[in-house]
């Protein structure tokens, strides 16, 4: 089990936890949306969010500022973290407006609150799991969905409130995070989600 733990830090990192909740959000709502419509959507945040992550990550790593995409060091947090929030910044201005895609676009604005939340925490020398942060983000969000949609997807949330069981466990066998970085990460995650989660539901 020891050998399978790390295999979740890598699954669900950060930087994909965007895509799989508009792939979870474009699930519930399949029946709003033309297929060509969500193709563009999923592939743009797709760009967004993971390839242009990773390329400033390649940037970055090869003038020293990070050293290993876990990005363990509190200082070398700072720049990634920005760089997120101006991505989001950009899909809730620009694409996901609250018009067309309501919960996306909070779902998102939870994600910029709790970026902006561990991005300040890092200047009082407090770090937070980002893992934790978004998948239980993540899991409140499934958990929203199926509320607003009235589906029986409670097996999907019970799947998620797991994986978060497994991605803490993940992280501490990697020694990447003490318990108190995980409970951080995950009240930011979950709290960002909950105060918005009325507003759409």
């Amino acid at each position: 089990m020891k050998k399978i733990l790390p295999a979740f830090s890598y699954i669900f990192h950060p930087i994909f936890i965007s895509v799989i909740a508009t792939f979870l959000y474009f699930l519930f709502t399949h029946s709003d949306f033309k297929t060509a419509e969500t193709i563009f959507i999923f592939v743009q945040i797709t760009i967004l969010t993971i390839f242009i992550p990773v390329a400033f990550y390649f940037i970055l790593r090869s003038i020293g500022k990070i050293d290993s995409i876990m990005i363990a060091n509190i200082n070398q947090r700072k720049i990634p973290l920005l760089l997120q929030c101006f991505i989001i910044i950009l899909l809730v201005q620009k694409s996901i407006t609250i018009e067309r895609y309501a919960a996306l676009h909070f779902f998102f604005l939870g994600a910029l609150l709790s970026t902006l939340t561990a991005l300040v925490f890092l200047f009082f020398n407090i770090k937070a799991s980002l893992h934790m942060l978004a998948i239980s983000s993540l899991t409140v969000f499934v958990f929203g969905l199926n509320i607003h949609h009235q589906t029986n997807a409670i097996y999907l949330v019970l799947f998620f409130v797991i994986i978060n069981g497994f991605v803490a466990s993940s992280r501490l066998e990697m020694n990447a995070h003490s318990p108190k970085e995980l409970i951080v990460g995950l009240l930011i995650g979950s709290i960002s989600q909950l105060l918005l989660l009325f507003l759409w539901l």
